[in-house]
């Protein structure tokens, strides 16, 4: 395992209702992906990610944003079907031995590409799911049937643009498409921790981002540089709080909230996970 100090934190927004209907909304996920060995192996993340899929309603397609595809421009994925990408390094062969073989979303990408009138978004054929979108979605559902589409995060932009871009995207949540931000709340691959122990500044950052989401001050947590110290710790990059941000432009004001995955890896990761 790397060591970094990441909490896991799931906040799933929306019911978790067995009597799900398509004219109801899909949750909304934001899933702290962690370190990439978790998806193999056995682990209170893994474990409950597995749990979080028995009990989601079955969606018509996933729309991941994650933090490893970043790009110039606003891109979607087309690609049908998309490849598994084993984007790092330095872990064992069981890793790039896994597969997620699942069927693109292409009429969902091309109704995502309409439905942005803000900025130009982009067709993608290239890229595939890389590890923030497959190693959570391949424990929530093992068998790799559901339709899954990418949308990249344009690194030139501001936090602000990445919230706004989300509200354009909120219709999907009525058409059966689960939505799923895969990040990190806290994520400093610098400061990793082996021995257990967990950095006060990310228990700190972590708790101003929790608070803030219960309280519904996105404004606070766009601005999230305003946390002083803590934040430049825990968001040394924001490639891993961004997927946050589309999570909360895409939530609705009737959406409950609920956490998952609480707790840190490795010092400096936060696998919060929320919904």
């Amino acid at each position: 395992m790397d060591a970094t100090s990441t909490r896991l934190s799931l906040n799933v927004f929306g019911q978790l209702a067995a009597g799900y209907a398509r004219t109801e909304r899909m949750p909304l996920l934001f899933i702290g992906h962690g370190n990439p060995i978790l998806a193999i192996t056995d682990n209170v993340f893994r474990r409950t990610w597995v749990e979080l899929g028995q009990h989601l309603p079955q969606p018509s397609a996933m729309l991941c944003i994650s933090a490893h595809w970043q790009t110039h421009g606003t891109y979607v994925t087309l690609a049908d079907p998309p490849r598994t990408i084993h984007d790092f390094a330095s872990f064992p062969q069981a890793l790039f031995d896994q597969d997620y073989p699942a069927p693109g979303a292409v009429d969902y990408a091309r109704m995502t590409i309409a439905a942005v009138q803000t900025v130009p978004t982009h067709e993608d054929y290239t890229w595939g799911l890389d590890h923030g979108a497959w190693c959570v979605l391949k424990p929530m559902f093992p068998t790799a049937t559901i339709p899954i589409f990418q949308l990249s995060l344009d690194v030139q932009q501001p936090a602000a643009y990445h919230y706004a871009l989300a509200q354009q995207l909120a219709f999907l949540r009525r058409r059966g498409v689960l939505i799923v931000g895969s990040g990190n709340i806290v994520h400093n691959l610098q400061m990793l921790q082996r021995n257990g122990r967990v950095y006060d500044w990310a228990v700190e950052f972590d708790t101003m981002v929790k608070e803030r989401l219960e309280a519904h001050d996105d404004q606070a947590l766009i601005a999230y540089e305003q946390f002083g110290q803590a934040a430049r710790l825990a968001v040394p990059t924001n490639d891993h709080y961004l997927p946050l941000l589309y999570t909360l432009g895409l939530r609705d004001p009737q959406d409950t909230l609920a956490f998952f995955n609480d707790q840190f890896d490795l010092g400096c990761y936060f696998l919060g996970d929320h919904g």
